[in-house]
């Protein structure tokens, strides 16, 4: 194993520096947004400036890292609500300064007690229902685990109760906020769908279109609906009126009666919000050139996954002097992991995942031993047999599972406080838009993560699969906050939306920021490939540009990122503690119109 150290603005580099990073096409800035802040007191990332100020405000008033990323997402619940929102779900990762230790908060949605392996499958044809008509469906739509989330995780690690901070959110969602261009691109993408569901028609196509860019945006219905949150707490919405109101909105979705789309009725009941729990699993981490990378466990993908690559990648000598080599290394790697994901990774809560050998040394260095450093195995790979006895290399095997299809939209931020306490936080209701199903009154959406479960159950005779839906359980996720520890101490943390691109995106970061010598910010702003065991590499203009000719004659496929939106990949926030006390925060310059970076107390 190789091992590194990171080289930070002022220290000597461990490692020789990379060129300036390639970025995307400059685009116009958002009013008021900066990608990039150094600073002391606290940071936060975010896509948003509403929620980054949010956040900075509640560390200014002594809160810690968890209280502002709470008070962060429930900000980005009125100003993204097409990804971000109490109907949805996500995942925490969490490094306590004061234990010094990192821990978890799953807050996934789960299928509700009716759900079986079939029921996406329509009986007249025995093939699934087509995906649009189950996303913009009751049937979609998982039990929302955001409140049961923030419940946990102020409870546990949290200084202020949940209805201090809500306070923000409930200002913005009364002032209203100004419309970008991101956000009516968003509201058109949904446009006909939004049209047939009547409480969504009437909240985000204002006078029957989407709001035009420099107006101003209200939702008084998320206000009341925060309010009352603050004043009966999250069991309303899980032994409460609210969660009676969504189990109603669910098994009859409020369509125009004049509507031709074809909505079908969930399966939820008032019984799945009482029996939902959030759940703190141990992190998963693995080490890479001398640092800990802590990740999120199933029913997560992400930690295993990113886990798996890093650890394959840790047998290569990687480092800026070739680049193209270590791209080269990272999409194998990547390719390789990917089908032990699709293979072995669902709820650990109801099949078993092998995390341990998945995550071992011996299984990294029997899939590391496949890769060939001058050609790119043909896609897709088999999976591995991560089953505690390997051989120094094993031969490819047969069985392969083609990529499910995984929605791309989520949003991500990062917090760090004055005393060295960090939240990566993922949260998401899935498509943008989710279901497109507003809860009557309440101003927010539903979710549709159920279709991330696999819809159609596999032939007789095929392998398992283990993200099939079920009672309870939880849908795979590739969400991946992401902290890394340098000495037992934070020194990174990152995310990204993306669907099933999160973990490449996660996994080239720290790729560009630990073996090219990039320093975060252009390792953000670097362009951006995927390789999910594809037969294709799907890339960002500027990759192909910069790369694809040389990863071409190793035999890598290299074509543009259909999107959504076409030519993006990921929309990434990351932090970085430069020294004691000083913080780096970044958002992204461009793609998604940009993020917003802050600090309690700017560098001089």
């Amino acid at each position: 194993m190789l091992s590194a150290s990171l080289a930070v603005p002022g220290q000597a580099a461990a490692a020789p520096s990379a060129p300036a990073a390639p970025v995307l096409p400059a685009a116009p800035a958002a009013p008021g947004k900066q990608a990039v802040a150094t600073g002391y007191g606290g940071a936060v990332a975010t896509v948003d400036l509403d929620a980054s100020r949010t956040a900075i405000e509640v560390l200014k008033n002594g809160g810690n890292a968890m209280d502002a990323a709470v008070a962060a997402g429930a900000t980005l619940g009125v100003t993204e609500p097409y990804v971000a929102a109490i109907g949805g779900g996500g995942y925490m990762t969490y490094y306590d300064a004061k234990r010094r230790k990192v821990y978890t908060v799953d807050g996934r949605e789960t299928a509700p007690k009716a759900m079986r392996a079939d029921s996406f499958v329509d009986p007249a044809t025995g093939k699934a229902i087509p995906f649009d008509q189950a996303v913009t469906s009751g049937l979609g739509v998982g039990v929302p685990g955001t409140l049961a989330q923030w419940d946990t995780a102020l409870r546990r690690f949290g200084t202020r109760d949940l209805g201090t901070l809500l306070k923000p959110a409930i200002r913005v969602a009364e002032r209203g906020f100004t419309v970008d261009q991101e956000f009516r691109d968003q509201t058109a993408v949904n446009e006909a769908r939004f049209r047939d569901i009547v409480p969504t028609r009437e909240l985000f196509l204002p006078g029957g279109k989407p709001p035009a860019v420099g107006s101003t945006f209200r939702n008084p219905d998320l206000a009341r609906t925060y309010r009352e949150l603050a004043r009966r707490g999250p069991a309303w919405m899980y032994e409460g009126g609210l969660g009676r109101e969504i189990a109603r909105t669910v098994q009859k979705p409020p369509v125009d009666p004049a509507a031709t789309r074809n909505v079908r009725p969930g399966l939820m009941k008032d019984g799945d919000l009482g029996a939902y729990r959030s759940r703190t699993p141990a992190p998963t981490r693995v080490s890479y050139r001398g640092l800990e990378v802590y990740g999120m466990p199933p029913s997560s993908s992400g930690g295993s996954t990113i886990g798996e690559a890093l650890n394959i990648l840790d047998d290569f000598q990687l480092g800026a002097g070739d680049p193209v080599k270590a791209l080269h290394y990272y999409l194998e790697a990547s390719k390789l992991a990917y089908a032990d994901r699709g293979r072995y990774v669902g709820d650990p809560d109801k099949v078993d995942v092998p995390l341990k050998e998945l995550l071992s040394d011996g299984f990294a260095r029997e899939r590391a031993c496949l890769i060939k450093p001058d050609r790119a195995a043909a896609a897709p790979v088999a999976p591995g047999s991560p089953d505690g006895d390997y051989a120094p290399c094993v031969p490819p095997g047969g069985a392969t599972r083609a990529l499910a299809y995984e929605g791309p939209q989520t949003t991500h931020l990062v917090v760090a406080d004055k005393w060295g306490n960090v939240v990566a936080y993922n949260v998401t209701i899935e498509q943008f838009g989710g279901s497109g199903i507003t809860v009557p009154g309440r101003g927010f959406i539903l979710n549709n993560e159920l279709t991330d479960f696999t819809l159609q159950p596999p032939a007789p005779g095929s392998p398992p699969d283990p993200n099939l839906p079920g009672p309870g359980k939880r849908p795979r996720s590739s969400m991946a906050p992401t902290i890394v520890l340098q000495d037992g101490r934070p020194r990174l943390a990152l995310g990204t939306p993306g669907g099933s691109t999160i973990i490449t995106t996660v996994l080239q970061i720290l790729l560009n920021r630990i073996d090219l010598g990039m320093d975060l910010p252009a390792a953000v702003a670097a362009p951006r490939a995927t390789q999910r065991n594809t037969p294709q590499v799907f890339a960002e203009q500027a990759f192909i540009d910069r790369y694809g000719r040389a990863l071409a004659e190793r035999g890598h496929l290299v074509e543009l990122f259909a999107g959504p939106p076409a030519g993006v990949i990921g929309a990434a926030t990351g932090l970085e503690f430069l020294r004691p006390g000083l913080v780096q925060a970044v958002a992204e310059p461009v793609r998604r119109g940009g993020g917003s970076a802050l600090v309690v107390r700017p560098s001089k």
